[in-house]
């Protein structure tokens, strides 16, 4: 699939799994909310109630090296939550 890339594990994305029931991912810039719907169904056999889509900025990092301080910037990328239907689940582990 060229819409999802990666699916975010981290602890607040796991602790709103598990109570809430909402999985986020990080999908194409140029994805509207149909478009990850459509993806994020077929790809897992759920049914999706909501999805909140947001743009994270990227930021400016800096670190000290033997040739002096480099910076640079990371890339801003596109983040949706996605909301499923209360008794159905995602299985994000399942593709390692």
């Amino acid at each position: 699939m060229g819409i999802l890339i990666r699916p975010v594990i981290t602890e607040k994305a796991s602790s709103d799994s598990e109570l809430n029931n909402r999985f986020a991912f990080v999908v194409d810039r140029k994805a509207n909310k149909i478009e990850i719907k459509k993806a994020i169904e077929e790809l897992y056999g759920v049914n999706i109630d909501a999805i909140r889509t947001m743009v994270v900025p990227g930021k400016k990092k800096s670190r000290n090296t033997k040739n002096g301080v480099v910076s640079g910037n990371t890339g801003a990328y596109k983040k949706a939550i996605v909301e499923v239907r209360s008794g159905e689940t995602i299985d994000l582990y399942s593709n390692i």
